[in-house]
């Protein structure tokens, strides 16, 4: 026996993917139906002890949340900084919290006052300490403390500014006069410690919280746009579809003609790109600002702004040029090889045709992963919100030796801790807790995802095997369509799921350590990422990169040792070995077929989900005016556009992925033809004539028989 394998024989009995056969992989079965008990008891335990409410409202500093139901903060959806000086602290990009006493309020402060100012009521008004009181922790009938004690107790703010609710937050109410930064119209004002501040400082302070809220200020503004567009989105999917439909359909008549109008369609939807972002690069000309670089306006969450720059349409312009030249000297260089891709995709054609509910399991796949990602996301918003509030002390200069340590805020200001740094707070840190299951909720976190990425490589096996098993079946059909088996695709289905569940699971294992370690690495990287040296960077980049090539390999295996699962019904290893010596025998016609064939296949994705983004491009910038209803007042129209494009790619690439594995068990089917079979009248080959004289350059008679 060579490296690669014995060759197969000629075997009378064959007829295509073996009928009689036994489960394979029990062990793997055992484990991987363990781990889904497992997994839905995680699910439970999570749902119990998680909270999704502590996401959707703001927390004040004890841990209570604004605007729920049912509570005495039913009223106060607000969150309301008592003192916005303190968040420029570094302590706040490092925990996540400004070092000031939070509270929820009704509405936001909409005047200039000063705790000091209320004491003397007839310089601000009778009601001023009225007025004032409401961003107190609690109501006072009159303010009886006095300064230094107010500040000691931390009962109401020292000063209260014009504001305005920004996603549930008070935050000042900036504008600009002549060019001047203004708070409430005013450019100097009273902090209520005795220093006279500035707009520009107290938009320094609120920046810093921006930076934590800016995330969440994008989310919201997407969302707005999605429901606005949200049904143009799914027009423009329903079209994608459908589209996608009558590409598959049309090529098993005009596979070739199909071909270059996948060809001229995508270089003219590359072309269409370069000359709009010309015409944008031309009419910004002359325009206040346009010469600015990205350099110059730095990191902004405003798209926008970077499209009002000529420097932006220009590097848009350069990079559609070189994926323009990219895909034409691809095609002349391939051009010879691409005949291949077309006489597989003819043949491909007529197997989905014999077998046309292929075309359907795409949508069950996706129903699958649609519950994979639901439940997953669910479990780690639920373990995420696990537990009790818990509070830790946070320093304005971040210089307490006690930062960070928890703390009890009903107590806090009677501690030693309170004396040795009287500007810190116990603040509302996070949730969590000291019993077993919340010292173990990031172990908890790592197994969720996991478990998640083995049902989802599961769940994309089956379909592999499936799909491989079906058209197997038309392969090994002599005269087709009469020897094709009735409904080879459920049979297919049906025997992937009685006998080798395990063998999926072993597969999908193996997938998934790799993936789990990937974003572990990821994690860790980004974790400790400012104490890194060029050493450990490197070793970072080399990990990621093997790991990475490492992921593509197992995939490629598992892919075509689901084919021999699916034709010969042997474990996974003995599968993937089998392939593996097949594919070796086999290389340079290996060579020739994936990649190109692989090619041809993303020109029909990529023509599918550019007509749908040219017609989302018009219509979500208003440029199609025989259209009565569109969406108008958009905050990022390239949101819903990029979400139809991708949303029309993926589609494309779910009713494509049938074709890529019909071509891809096509052609391990004729690899082993040719091993089996010689062509003679009692060794018949399989495939048809005019696409083995492609693929194979043999004379269809044996030599022996010539000489």
């Amino acid at each position: 026996m060579s490296d690669t394998g014995d060759p197969r024989t000629f075997d009378p009995d064959f007829k295509g993917p073996l009928i009689n056969r036994s489960c394979t992989d029990v062990l793997c079965c055992i484990i991987f139906i363990l781990f889904i008990f497992g997994y839905i008891l995680l699910g439970l335990i999570a749902w119990v002890h998680g909270d999704p409410r502590r996401v959707a409202f703001p927390t004040d500093s004890q841990g209570h949340f604004c605007g729920q139901k049912g509570t005495p903060n039913e009223n106060k959806s607000i969150l309301f900084y008592f003192n916005l000086f303190s968040c420029t602290s570094p302590s706040v990009m490092v925990n996540l919290q400004c070092p000031t006493t939070q509270i929820c309020v009704s509405k936001c402060p909409e005047k200039f006052l000063t705790y000091v100012e209320t004491q003397f009521p007839f310089g601000k008004g009778k009601n001023s300490w009225t007025y004032f009181n409401q961003f107190c922790k609690s109501p006072f009938p009159k303010p009886e403390k006095s300064f230094s004690q107010i500040l000691m107790d931390d009962d109401c703010p020292t000063a209260i500014f014009p504001s305005k609710p920004f996603l549930q937050r008070c935050l000042p109410d900036f504008s600009i006069e002549n060019g001047t930064l203004t708070v409430g119209n005013k450019t100097m004002f009273e902090d209520g410690k005795g220093r006279t501040r500035n707009a520009v400082e107290l938009r320094a302070a609120a920046n810093s919280i921006n930076k934590i809220l800016d995330a969440k200020s994008i989310g919201q503004r997407v969302f707005e746009d999605y429901t606005t567009t949200w049904y143009w989105i799914l027009i423009g999917l329903t079209f994608a579809m459908l589209l996608s439909w009558i590409f598959l359909i049309l090529l098993k008549f005009i596979a070739g003609f199909l071909f270059w109008v996948f060809m001229l369609g995508v270089i003219g939807i590359i072309g269409y790109g370069i000359w709009h972002c010309h015409q944008k690069y031309n009419d910004l000309q002359g325009h206040q600002n346009s010469h600015l670089t990205i350099y110059d306006i730095g990191i902004q969450t405003d798209i926008s702004m970077y499209l009002q720059l000529r420097q932006t349409w220009f590097a848009f312009m350069i990079i559609l040029c070189i994926l323009e030249v990219l895909v034409i000297l691809m095609l002349i260089f391939l051009r010879n090889r691409i005949r291949i891709s077309i006489a597989l995709m003819k043949e491909g054609s007529k197997a989905i045709g014999y077998i046309p509910t292929t075309l359907i399991y795409p949508v069950l796949t996706f129903i699958f992963l649609s519950i994979c990602i639901c439940y997953w996301a669910m479990t780690a918003l639920y373990l995420a919100t696990s537990g009790i509030p818990i509070y830790k002390i946070i320093a304005p200069g971040g210089q307490c030796k006690h930062e960070n340590k928890t703390c009890d805020p009903e107590i806090f200001n009677t501690t030693e801790i309170s004396k040795v740094c009287p500007e810190a707070q116990c603040i509302f840190a996070s949730y969590g807790g000291k019993s077993m299951y919340h010292q173990y909720i990031t172990t908890f976190q790592i197994l969720n995802l996991f478990v998640f990425f083995w049902l989802i490589n599961f769940v994309i096996a089956l379909g592999q095997c499936t799909l491989a098993g079906a058209f197997a079946s038309y392969y090994w059909a002599l005269k087709k369509p009469e020897d094709i088996p009735p409904y080879p695709l459920f049979t297919a289905f049906g025997r992937a799921i009685r006998y080798h569940t395990g063998s999926l699971a072993f597969g999908s294992l193996i997938l998934s350590f790799i993936q789990t370690l990937r974003i572990v690495l990821k994690y860790l990287d980004k974790r400790f990422k400012e104490s890194q040296n060029n050493f450990s960077k490197f070793l970072q980049c080399c990990l990621k990169c093997c790991f990475w090539c490492l992921e593509k390999v197992v995939k490629f295996l598992n892919r075509n040792a689901y084919v021999m699962i699916a034709i010969y019904g042997k474990n996974f290893c003995s599968s993937a070995r089998d392939a593996f010596n097949l594919l070796i025998r086999n290389v340079l016609k290996v060579a020739v077929m994936d990649k190109v064939t692989d090619f041809v296949l993303v020109l029909g994705k990529m023509l599918v989900a550019g007509c749908i983004g040219v017609l989302a491009f018009f219509l979500f910038t208003e440029g199609i005016p025989i259209l009565t209803e569109k969406p108008t007042s958009l905050n990022y129209y390239w949101v819903p556009l990029l979400t139809a494009v991708i949303g029309s790619y993926l589609v494309a690439h779910g009713f494509f992925s049938v074709y890529s594995m019909c071509i891809d068990t096509l052609f391990i089917c004729f690899c082993e033809d040719l091993e089996r079979n010689d062509g003679s009248t009692e060794k018949p080959y399989f495939i048809a004539p005019t696409l083995h004289g492609i693929l194979n350059k043999k004379q269809l008679v044996p030599q022996k028989q010539k000489e």
